[in-house]
């Protein structure tokens, strides 16, 4: 090995990080994230709830009040579970287009499926069908150009959901977290999944994600085409209508009563929030939790705990693995509250867990693109799927208790016992855990 000559020695010796270096550094931080956090939007607090159960009449009137949609009968409702359920039913509902396509997507990435569903929407535009295509600013960054190109060759309208041309930090913290499929007016597709090859497969596989979607028909879908075209005309100043998004119905397409949950920061709407602190506050007999950001505010902590205290068996299934460490942090430093007041805590193992549904009594259930953080319930633009039907919330539940198998249930004790440098990053997270 060669030596450099002396005097031109390119070794430079590194600063000496001293502890007041690093506890300014970490000051230094806090202050910063903590300014930041402090205008940051938060769900309006709640003191009291109406005491209801999910399967009186009188709850589904009560979210109509509040969440301002309403629960339409004569829906089908047919669940999708992973890559290998979800990208064939999205690809055959646009092959299957005849007048109108819109497409809401917060995540696009690289890879064999999001190549084929580019094709699809191209080719469906050179077939003369109107397509539209909204795009986040921040979550589709990682789009490869020639997916876009593909879009735009096709004759598609492709659309930017608050680009980051601009600085405005308030409006870029803002995203279009929703993922709408709509055909025709007439089947709607919607969930968590993003378009990537980390979507693919069965959800028990390394290196793929766990997640569920629902595929609608009925006269819930002028719902899920109406949480599109406002984020559309807020994109491109466009009013989208007229029969070939809104047609007239048709006859009932099953017996499955739909509500859609728009959630927007926009007009000051927390719908989403509303739902599932009213919905985990009714649950009489159980609470099934499946969400990959499970941070909790006080309150929704609070309606968890008094569940748990009447008697409700309350379970969380949270990721064993995740796509954010910070993420994960803020999310079990509150473990340890939970877990003594009776809550069951399983992290997934088999794969990154992405899915968000909660089902509450085996009679009330949704689906959708919110996570159980601040970020989902007062920054981002959310749309959920709640479902009365005990037929398929009975699917939902039994889902959850087959993930259960491939879960590890947390250990008040192992937690307790965790590491120092575990520790360390839960206080470093706390000022932007509702920013995450």
């Amino acid at each position: 090995m060669r030596r450099a000559p002396a005097g031109n020695s390119t070794h430079r010796p590194h600063p000496r990080i001293t502890l007041k270096r690093a506890l300014l550094t970490v000051a230094l931080f806090a202050a910063a994230a903590g300014l930041l956090a402090a205008v940051t939007p938060q769900p309006p607090t709640v003191e009291q709830l109406p005491a209801l159960a999910v399967d009186d009449g009188a709850f589904a009137v009560t979210l109509e009040g509040h969440l301002g949609t309403p629960v339409t009968d004569g829906n089908r409702v047919d669940l999708l579970l992973n890559g290998d359920e979800i990208f064939p039913a999205k690809l055959a509902a646009i092959r299957a287009a005849r007048t109108s396509i819109n497409y809401a997507q917060y995540f696009w990435g690289d890879g064999d499926v999001a190549q084929q569903l580019a094709g699809a929407l191209a080719e469906r535009c050179r077939a003369g069908v109107r397509v539209n295509v909204l795009l986040d600013g921040v979550g589709t960054l990682g789009m490869p150009a020639e997916h876009v190109e593909a879009l735009r060759r096709g004759g598609c309208h492709v659309a930017t959901f608050r680009p980051l041309a601009s600085f405005s930090l308030r409006r870029h913290n803002n995203r279009n977290h929703r993922r709408i499929l709509v055909v025709d007016g007439r089947v709607g597709i919607t969930g968590g999944s993003g378009d990537s090859e980390k979507w693919t497969g069965d959800g028990r596989q390394e290196g793929h994600w766990r997640d569920t979607d629902v595929r609608i028909e009925g006269p819930a879908v002028a719902w899920l085409q109406a949480g599109f075209v406002d984020n559309w005309r807020e994109a491109t100043r466009e009013m989208l209508g007229g029969p070939e998004y809104f047609p007239l119905p048709r006859r009932h397409a099953g017996d499955v009563r739909v509500q859609v949950v728009s959630s927007s920061p926009a007009g000051r709407s927390y719908a989403a929030y509303t739902m599932v602190l009213l919905a985990m506050a009714s649950a009489r007999r159980s609470i099934a939790l499946t969400n990959p950001y499970f941070v909790l505010d006080e309150r929704m902590t609070d309606a968890l705990l008094a569940a748990a205290q009447r008697g409700v068996r309350v379970a969380a299934l949270t990721p064993g693995k995740i796509d954010h460490n910070l993420v994960r942090s803020a999310s079990r430093r509150d473990f340890g509250r939970l877990l003594l007041g009776g809550v069951q805590i399983f992290e997934y193992r088999a794969a990154l867990l992405h899915a968000k549904t909660l089902v509450v009594d085996g009679a009330w259930a949704t689906v959708g693109s919110t996570n159980l953080d601040n970020r989902s319930f007062a920054l981002n633009e959310e749309l959920n799927v709640a479902v009365y039907d005990r037929g398929v919330a009975a699917r939902l539940q039994d889902v959850f208790e087959r993930d259960l198998q491939r879960a590890r249930r947390v250990d008040y004790g192992d937690w307790v016992n965790r590491g120092l440098k575990t520790r360390v990053q839960e206080l470093l997270v706390l000022p932007v855990r509702d920013l995450l």
